[in-house]
Formats: structure tokens, sequence, C-alpha cells
């Protein structure tokens, strides 16, 4: 039977790097606010452009009477008042980075779904809280360079 052979590594780099990340791990606010950063910026892009990389879709014929009447048309979508683009909040601690709106009806934008009397309205999904995929490379690239 043949002797074990044993191999000892010096792992003293190996620990150093480990340590050093946790201690970075400590304290992650300033990672989760240059997240929180991102949101902002695609919120602010989505509702500028209507919709990324897809746009919205279209107004219901409906409803550009009806902004027409109130002088709203044209106009942008999701932006006759510009209270759900305003309402738009982050929020940022050392474990999170969170986007959205207190508005009753900032969902059914987001979502889509029935709306109105006995439900009788369907609103499209028109997502204004989106990352589009560069934006998630920098959230990542954000990541990657805060471990680093």
């Amino acid at each position: 039977m043949s002797e074990p052979i044993e191999i000892k590594l010096d792992n003293k780099e190996i620990e150093s790097r480990l340590l050093d990340l946790a201690k970075r791990s400590e304290n992650l606010r300033p990672l989760m606010k240059n997240i929180a950063g991102v949101f902002a910026y695609s919120t602010e892009e989505n509702f500028k452009e209507e919709g990324r990389p897809d746009k919205w879709a279209d107004l219901a014929e409906s409803t550009k009477k009806q902004r027409t009447k109130t002088g709203h048309y044209p106009g942008q979508i999701l932006q006759v008042s510009g209270q759900l683009a305003s309402s738009i909040s982050t929020y940022y601690d050392n474990d999170s980075a969170v986007i959205g709106s207190n508005l009753d009806y900032a969902a059914i934008h987001q979502l889509g779904g029935q709306a109105g009397k006995n439900q009788s309205v369907t609103i499209p999904a028109r997502p204004y809280l989106q990352l589009n995929n560069e934006e998630i490379i920098e959230v990542i690239i954000y990541i990657k360079n805060f471990l680093i």
C-alpha cells in the first residue's frame, strides 16, 4: 500500500482576499445607492421614450378623443399630468435598492389589466419600471467593481 501524499498550500493570500471581501460586504450601502441610481435613470428614459426596447401600446382611440377634448392630445403616453412620473421614488439601504410609486393606479400601468367601472376597460401593460440589457450590465459592473 502506498503512502498518502500530503500537499500543503500557503493560503494566506486567499484568506486575506476573503477577509477583505467580508469587510466590504458589511457596508453595501454605496453599491445599493449606485443601483438605485440606475433604476431611476432607466425609469426616466422609459417615460421619455415611451417604452424601451419595445414601444408601449398606443393609446386607445377613446382615450385620444377624451384627451383631445381636454387639450392633452397629442401628448406623451402615461403623462397627462406628470403625476405618475413624478411619483417615482427610489430607496436604498445596506441590503436593497428599490424603485416604485405610491400612486394607486401605478401598478395597472406597469402590469396592465382590467380597470374602470365593472372592470370593463383593458389597460395594456406599459412597463416603465424596467431595465434594458445595457442597464442590467451596468448593475453587474457596479457589483463586480464593488467586490474587486
